[in-house]
């Protein structure tokens, strides 16, 4: 008798590092102002590569970034910026090491006006009838952006963020759990369900 594999989303693909994120991590509601500063950064830095790619550079990024510490990332400066330029464990693109400097600065004033950073992202998370009737695949992967990404892009944009495209946002909120978009047949679905039903938002 052998164990029948669980079913994933076909985004997870084979690779085990790929599939530990889709179980434990993808579409779980996240409140912590840590990971969703490192999620958005990271998505940033995505921007023309895989998530396979930054996931396998993640702990590499966690080090060089003084693991997301927003007020640690804000004080970066110009031999900062060099010294991450010169690290081969990360993706070495200045526009994107200066966003994401940039980026952590505009958090900071966020955190000053909401609170905490969950505090104003769970701000977008969608309205029911801005959700797709059904999560088939074949539904899902047709969507790059929503209404609501758009709201969340525009919004930051106005604050000063860079790279934070509607595609990027909307990434953004699949991850961090202000959507379910793990299809319907996917043995994550109904838990993640009953964990939004249960969750406080900030």
């Amino acid at each position: 008798m052998t164990d029948t594999a669980p079913v994933r989303c076909p985004w997870a693909g084979s690779d085990p590092l790929y599939q530990a994120y889709h179980d434990t991590e993808w579409g779980f509601p996240v409140t912590s102002d840590t990971r969703l500063f490192e999620k958005l950064c990271l998505e940033g830095f995505q921007s023309g590569l895989s998530w396979l790619t930054i996931l396998r550079k993640r702990e590499n990024f966690r080090a060089a970034f003084a693991g997301f510490d927003i007020d640690k990332v804000a004080a970066f400066d110009e031999p900062d910026i060099e010294r991450l330029l010169a690290d081969a464990g990360i993706v070495r693109h200045r526009g994107k090491i200066v966003s994401t400097i940039n980026n952590a600065r505009r958090a900071q004033a966020l955190r000053d006006e909401f609170g905490t950073l969950a505090a104003y992202f769970w701000r977008f998370e969608p309205l029911a009838d801005e959700r797709p009737a059904d999560h088939s695949w074949e539904t899902l992967r047709t969507i790059a952006t929503t209404p609501a990404s758009v709201r969340l892009s525009k919004d930051l944009k106005k604050r000063g963020f860079t790279f934070v495209g509607p595609t990027t946002c909307y990434a953004f909120m699949q991850a961090m759990g202000l959507v379910n978009d793990h299809m319907d047949t996917c043995h994550c679905h109904a838990p993640i369900e009953a964990l939004r039903a249960d969750f406080v938002r900030p």
